[in-house]
């Protein structure tokens, strides 16, 4: 099964290897018909605490690095 990615910005920075993407999304409200946003809070793995708030950033799921910790930034090159 492929991984997912997501795209989103840094939010928070404060603890050691993690970062916090806030990640938006949207849709269609199904009666309205119009098109509203929802948004969610991931913590990702930051290896080297490269990223800072502000930052936007591409997310990728990966094992369990502990409690909220599923998923981790993607390094592109």
């Amino acid at each position: 099964m492929p991984k997912r990615i997501l795209s989103g910005a840094v939010v928070s920075d404060a603890n050691d290897k993690t970062v916090t993407v806030l990640v938006e999304r949207r849709i269609t409200h199904p009666v309205l018909k119009k098109t509203i946003r929802r948004s969610k809070k991931y913590r990702a793995h930051d290896e080297n605490n490269h990223f800072k708030t502000g930052d936007s950033v591409r997310i990728r799921e990966c094992a369990p690095m502990s409690k909220s910790k599923r998923w981790e930034v993607v390094i592109d090159a």
